[in-house]
C-alpha cells in the first residue's frame, strides 16, 4: 500500500499583535498551506507534473522548501555547518527532479523536521538582526526582510501546489 500524505489542520493567526508572532504565524499557515495541498495523495500523485514540460511537482516542492528553509535559516543566518540538501551546483533542480515515491513518506517528514530545527534556531534572533548572505556578491539582510521574503516564497509556489493539485484531481481551495 502506497504512503499517503496525512491530514492537516491548518491554523489561522492573529490580525492584531505582535510583529515577530505575526511573521511567525503567517510563515506557518503558508508552510502548512503547502501540506493542505497534498493532503490525501498518494506518494505517487505527489510526483505528478501538472503539465507534462514542466517539473514542478507537490512532491518536488516539499524537498524544494525544506533545501530552501535550511539554507537561510541555519546556514546564512546561524551559519550552521550542515549539508546542503538536494540539489547540486551541477544539477540545481534535483530537489525538483530525483523524486522516488518510496521516499515521499521521509522527505515530508524531513520537510517536518527542517521546519521545527529552522524555528528553534530562528528564536534566538530578534527582527532588525542582520547576516549576510550570497557566494560571490555578499549582501546584509535583515531577519524581518529574510520572514517577509519567506512568506513570499511560499505564497508563489502555493500557488503552483493549487494549481498542481487541481490538476491531479480538481481539488481547489485555500
Amino acid at each position: 500500500m502506497s504512503w499517503t500524505a496525512p491530514k492537516i489542520d491548518r491554523q489561522e493567526g492573529p490580525l492584531v499583535g505582535p510583529e515577530r508572532a505575526m511573521l511567525q504565524d503567517y510563515l506557518n499557515w503558508h508552510r502548512d498551506t503547502l501540506l493542505l495541498k497534498c493532503e490525501g495523495l498518494t506518494a505517487e500523485q505527489l510526483g505528478t507534473a501538472a503539465v507534462p514540460t514542466s517539473n514542478l511537482t507537490l512532491h518536488g516542492l516539499v524537498r524544494h522548501l525544506t533545501k530552501v528553509e535550511r539554507s537561510w535559516f541555519r546556514q546564512d543566518v546561524a551559519g550552521e555547518d550542515v549539508p546542503k540538501l538536494y540539489s547540486t551546483a551541477e544539477r540545481p533542480d534535483a530537489d525538483y527532479e530525483d523524486l522516488d515515491a518510496s521516499a515521499a513518506e521521509a522527505d515530508f517528514a524531513a520537510y517536518r523536521d527542517e521546519v521545527a530545527a529552522c524555528d528553534a534556531v530562528m528564536a534566538g534572533y530578534e527582527l532588525d538582526d542582520t547576516f549576510t548572505f550570497g557566494r560571490v556578491e555578499r549582501q546584509t539582510m535583515s531577519v524581518r526582510c529574510l520572514y517577509l521574503h519567506m512568506i513570499e516564497e511560499y505564497a508563489r509556489h502555493n500557488g503552483h501546489a493549487d494549481m498542481i493539485r487541481q490538476a491531479i484531481d480538481g481539488v481547489t481551495g485555500e
